[in-house]
């Protein structure tokens, strides 16, 4: 792993000592990757995709009778004049503004439509709306703890939003209900639309309707070497790929994904799930996530996939796929046996596994912490120092390979191999995952 490892510090000292999405360090780590992955008789894909790249963040608001509402932006592509954009609101007669016909005998010509997040993407809302003669769409969404609903930002929404829309939250919305006066809507976020890779590459046997994935994102933070943020992880399942093979004898295809614009946006593996579509989706039986598996002052944790921790509000238990809780056993099972007492990360949706849970695979994995700081309890089970970060250069330009600690690093590496093994022998048993249909 040390090797891969010095390769990635060598492609972040060379570039400026970092390895962030879009800089040549990230160029050459991509090229390292895929080239060590194409010696070892791997077909090796390097998908493209598109990200938005943030020039200005602005200030989107709408000011209602002398009062300004921070907005979201829904397509930095798509902003409003300098000074704004005035105009009445009015609503169709089907709240969620999806068609031509929602808005009946509503003449929106020449004024803001407000609609609801239901029913559509913000994409049909738009094209609803404006086809009607809108000047713009103000879309009302609080979302839930499980996020904006399905289907209302699509994948490359932002690309065909072509005029002003804002997502406005539900104290907006009652200030417009309350006047008739004119709003005046300011979408000045200004963003480019780049191309980006990851590297992808699975196995030539094993069962390609029954794969297990196992990933790391490639990217570093800006200004960072990211070698434990990720480096780690990317040494871990890329010589768990050398070491098993382009060709072992299996029983399920194993893929294995290095992640582009994880630090951007997780617009690579939201995107590459996305387009999976159902019958790829059907293919996968899980996905394992690795990210800073060598934390200076590691602790040990495994995702929370049977929800027996504190659990995130953002991620209901109901929401959680089938399967996951076997996951963690094997991995809390390894750790256990390596002579480490895991603990419980509470499942997000800011991680590139993210977009697997919310599709319903199965999805598991290890972090040794970041930025949060050790309890005392957590030392006394650990070691390291209380009321420290686990990892005191998260995201900074200290995260070189002189602090990933070698021996965290010893532990949490063989538990991604012990995992890809375990799974590519079998997904069935105890600690299996439900068939994929």
């Amino acid at each position: 792993m040390y090797v891969h490892l010095q390769k990635l510090a060598d492609a972040a000292s060379a570039n400026g000592n970092t390895r962030a999405d879009g800089t040549p360090g990230f160029d050459a780590s991509v090229d390292y990757v895929a080239q060590t992955l194409r010696d070892k008789g791997f077909d090796v894909e390097t998908p493209e995709f598109d990200r938005l790249a943030m020039t200005s963040p602005g200030r989107p608001t709408l000011a209602v009778s002398g009062r300004s509402f921070p907005v979201v932006q829904a397509s930095p592509l798509a902003s409003t004049p300098v000074g704004g954009l005035a105009g009445t609101t009015l609503r169709p007669q089907r709240a969620s503004g999806c068609a031509a016909g929602d808005y009946g005998s509503v003449n929106v010509r020449g004024a803001f439509a407000v609609v609801d997040d239901t029913g559509c993407s913000v994409v049909d809302k738009q094209n609803a709306a404006v086809g009607r003669g809108a000047i713009g769409v103000l879309v009302v969404s609080d979302p839930d703890e499980g996020g904006s609903p399905a289907g209302l930002f699509t994948p490359g929404y932002y690309q065909r939003l072509t005029s002003p829309v804002a997502v406005i939250d539900d104290a907006a919305d009652a200030a417009l209900r309350r006047t008739t006066a004119d709003a005046r809507l300011t979408l000045d976020g200004k963003s480019a639309v780049v191309k980006s890779r990851s590297v992808v590459a699975q196995t030539k046997s094993g069962d390609p309707h029954n794969v297990v994935v196992a990933g790391a994102h490639l990217d570093s933070a800006p200004d960072s070497p990211g070698l434990n943020d990720d480096g780690s992880g990317v040494a871990a399942v890329l010589e768990t790929a050398v070491r098993l093979g382009s060709s072992p004898t299996v029983t399920n295809a194993v893929r294995f994904v290095f992640w582009g614009a994880n630090e951007t946006g997780l617009q690579a593996s939201s995107t590459y799930v996305a387009a999976l579509g159902p019958t790829g989706l059907a293919d996968v039986a899980l996905y394992l996530d690795f990210d800073l598996l060598g934390s200076t002052n590691a602790g040990f944790f495994t995702l929370d996939g049977d929800q027996s921790g504190q659990p995130n509000p953002d991620v209901p238990a109901a929401r959680v796929p089938a399967g996951s809780a076997g996951v963690e056993r094997t991995l809390a099972g390894y750790l256990n046996l390596a002579g480490v007492r895991p603990a419980d990360q509470p499942l997000g949706l800011t991680s590139d596994y993210s977009a697997f849970l919310r599709a319903g695979i199965p999805i598991g994995g290890i972090t040794t912490g970041s930025s949060q700081r050790k309890t005392a309890t957590q030392a006394r089970l650990w070691g390291g120092r209380a009321g420290a970060p686990f990892d005191p250069n998260y995201r900074r330009r200290g995260d070189t390979i002189a602090n990933v600690d070698r021996a965290t690093l010893s532990t949490t590496g063989p538990a991604v191999a012990f995992a890809v093994g375990t799974y590519a022998q079998s997904t069935e048993g105890p600690n299996g995952v439900p068939a994929r249909n």
